[in-house]
């Protein structure tokens, strides 16, 4: 299999969440309701004071996250996607859901101690992930935990799970320890805190 050397781009995504009102069927798959309480479990009932969750898509994970939240940042890179989450996150005020095409754009805000990516760092090239690493690096307040949570099946996007996670250990060098390493059946968790 020849993977594209370049990050999949928002039209490929904009074109799934047109074509599909769950494009990988986040509200309705046992397995992905199972992954998302693991990634909340992973969490040890610990509170967030700012969160930002990249790639949201329809905001399943981020109504799970939220409660632990007092504010959250959620961003996607489909316009359709963020309106999705927008409705599915109305009940909680403190959820703000925004277009971002991450990591090449960034918010403003720095100082989250929670970063959330699941199921987005295999779709970037070499090249993103470590403009993705420094952008974290930046992001995450000492102290911070960085969550990340990937398919381990075969892919035909620029990286595998286990090649995007390894390759952003790789470029955070020290700025972060392993806290936990999981892998589930068809998933690889893990939570990193910034040092």
């Amino acid at each position: 299999m020849t993977r594209p050397s370049q990050s999949l781009d928002a039209a490929y995504f904009e074109g799934m969440f047109q074509g599909d009102d769950d494009p990988w069927d986040l509200q309705t798959s046992p397995y992905e309701a199972a992954k998302f309480e693991a990634s909340v479990a992973a969490l040890d009932g610990r509170s967030y004071k700012a969160a930002f969750e990249v790639g949201c898509a329809g905001g399943s994970l981020t109504a799970r996250l939220a409660p632990w939240t007092r504010e959250l940042l959620a961003i996607d890179i489909s316009g359709t996607a963020v309106k999705r989450a927008r409705r599915r996150c109305a009940p909680w005020p403190w959820v703000r859901i925004e277009q971002m095409a991450f990591p090449a754009e960034n918010p403003a805000q720095t100082g989250f101690d929670l970063i959330v990516l699941s199921e987005v760092a295999y779709y970037w090239s070499d090249a993103d992930l470590d403009l993705a690493a420094r952008a974290i690096t930046g992001h995450l307040a000492p102290g911070g935990d960085l969550l990340l949570v990937h398919w381990t099946g075969e892919t035909d996007y620029p990286q595998s799970g286990d090649q995007a996670v390894e390759m952003l250990a790789r470029c955070m060098g020290a700025s972060t320890e392993v806290l936990r390493t999981e892998r589930h059946e068809q998933y690889r968790l893990d939570l990193w805190r910034r040092r």
